[in-house]
């Protein structure tokens, strides 16, 4: 009789079990499915917000050139101090060198430098060396999407824009998890020229 009952019981519940599974099987798909698609609306939002800056690239070069315009852009950094990001433009004329820092949001200029080069750069020689090609410039956004892409994964957390054996290029900074890739791109033509990861 007792093994009737136990066997009874064990029908009853395995029954019971099999019951919540099927139950419970569509609803945590479903959770899955929207926890999934709310994680890749938060890369996506947070990508965006990392380069959805309110001052580009170029009005940052407008507010340089307001302040020196009779100079040339020799490099162009885009990154944060003290949680905001800021673009800090450096140039040169022929006898000294020009730094100016624009906040990315505000466009507000926050720092400016100004001194004699060395001897040896004087007369146009560091400016002819350094001066940028700022014709047809990729934006931060395009170059950010050229990276990320050829990286796989991650965010676009810092850029600067440099020269190298007569070429401008962009060097973008990729962070995915502790991973840290810099990628070099040609600035007019997002041709990939370097990259290097740093684990």
């Amino acid at each position: 009789m007792k093994k009737l009952i136990i066997l009874g019981l064990s029908v009853v519940l395995l029954g019971g079990l099999a019951g919540c599974n099927s139950d419970s099987e569509e609803p945590n798909g479903s959770s899955t499915t929207s926890q999934k698609t709310s994680q890749t609306s938060k890369k996506q939002t947070s990508s965006e917000q990392n380069t959805n800056f309110q001052v580009s690239v170029e009005d940052a070069i407008k507010e340089y050139q307001k302040e020196y315009p009779d100079s040339d852009i020799t490099s162009i950094d885009l990154e944060t101090s003290f949680g905001r990001y800021l673009y800090k433009v450096e140039g040169v004329d022929d006898n000294k060198e020009y730094e100016v820092r624009v906040d990315a949001d505000t466009k507000e200029i926050s720092k400016e430098r100004e001194e004699e080069l060395d001897m040896e750069d004087k007369d146009g020689v560091k400016r002819k060396e350094d001066k940028l090609d700022l014709a047809n410039l990729l934006s931060v956004v395009k170059v950010s999407d050229i990276a990320i892409k050829h990286v796989g994964s991650g965010k676009a957390t810092d850029w600067s824009l440099d020269k190298d054996m007569g070429t401008t290029y962009w060097e973008v900074k990729v962070m995915d998890g502790h991973k840290e890739t810099e990628v070099k791109i040609d600035a007019q033509s997002g041709d990939i020229l370097e990259t290097e990861t740093d684990n």
